[in-house]
């Protein structure tokens, strides 16, 4: 009698068990076709309490954000919310989504954070909340390699800038008086189109056109003028989201810890510069 109380019970809890692998594949299934979860470095992923976060990035902003011959997201940002996530515990489904979606997909409800190499500055402060600074960036002048006229923005009056809309690049080349504006959805389209003769200039974040030259992606083309401003990236969230904090504290443990400063070599070689704790505005 005891034996087969012991089996039902052996029984019951085996299809208990399989039953619970069933509702996490059905569950996995249900994710959109442009959804990735990622299994964090680190994370507690055998805890059934860890949070998912929803991601949102535009995968075709190298080496911040882009896709390798098999679809795999990588980029620097995706190694960096991929080791916070790992530190802070949580999971990881990539939203990917064109660059001005971004952040109205924040302030929508639709997802729970974006990293997409975003600029801070006060209009997207009134929208959302931003984590510390995580990279120093800043925005440059491209010209085709053999242009000696083009040195500044003030010598841009009257020519044809490309951009990417929905950006700060967008923002400075509309200052420039009589430009024409061609506004593109990637930075490697505005890129391109200046490699092929299709416009004078390309104004953009100047380590995205470096990262472009040095990699091969397009040539003919330079850059001028040194940096036409000093900006700094974060993370975005709902205001008032409870996840702010703990990414915060995950970015200030790579910060502290090297894990930061190896992400940042693999991907600029170079040593990352020094950044602020708190948003400087």
């Amino acid at each position: 009698m005891l034996q087969r109380t012991r089996s039902q019970f052996y029984r019951r809890w085996l299809l208990g068990w399989l039953g619970f692998l069933g509702t996490l594949l059905i569950a996995a299934c249900g994710l959109g076709p442009d959804s990735q979860i990622v299994s964090s470095p680190g994370a507690q992923t055998s805890n059934p309490t860890a949070s998912v976060l929803r991601i949102a990035l535009d995968p075709d902003f190298p080496p911040f954000e882009m896709k390798t011959s098999d679809g795999t997201l990588t980029g620097f940002d995706v190694d960096l919310i991929n080791a916070i996530g790992g530190t802070a515990g949580f999971l990881i489904d990539f939203n990917e989504m064109s660059f001005d979606d971004v952040i109205r997909s924040l302030y929508a409800g639709e997802t729970d954070a974006a990293i997409s190499a975003i600029t801070i500055n006060p209009d997207r402060l009134a929208k959302v909340s931003f984590s510390r600074p995580y990279f120093k960036s800043g925005l440059g002048i491209a010209v085709a390699a053999d242009n000696a006229d083009l040195t500044s923005l003030e010598s841009l009056r009257g020519r044809r800038i490309s951009v990417q809309r929905g950006t700060t690049s967008e923002a400075k080349a509309l200052s420039v008086p009589d430009a024409k504006i061609r506004q593109v959805n990637e930075a490697p389209e505005a890129l391109q189109a200046l490699a092929q003769g299709q416009v004078d200039a390309v104004i953009n974040d100047v380590p995205v056109t470096d990262y472009a030259i040095r990699s091969g992606a397009v040539s003919g083309i330079k850059q001028v003028g040194g940096l036409l401003s000093e900006e700094f990236y974060g993370i975005a969230t709902p205001k008032d989201s409870p996840n702010l904090e703990k990414i915060n504290v995950g970015l200030t443990t790579l910060l502290s810890n090297g894990t930061y400063a190896q992400i940042y070599q693999k991907w600029f070689a170079t040593e990352p510069p020094a950044l602020p704790e708190t948003i400087p505005l």
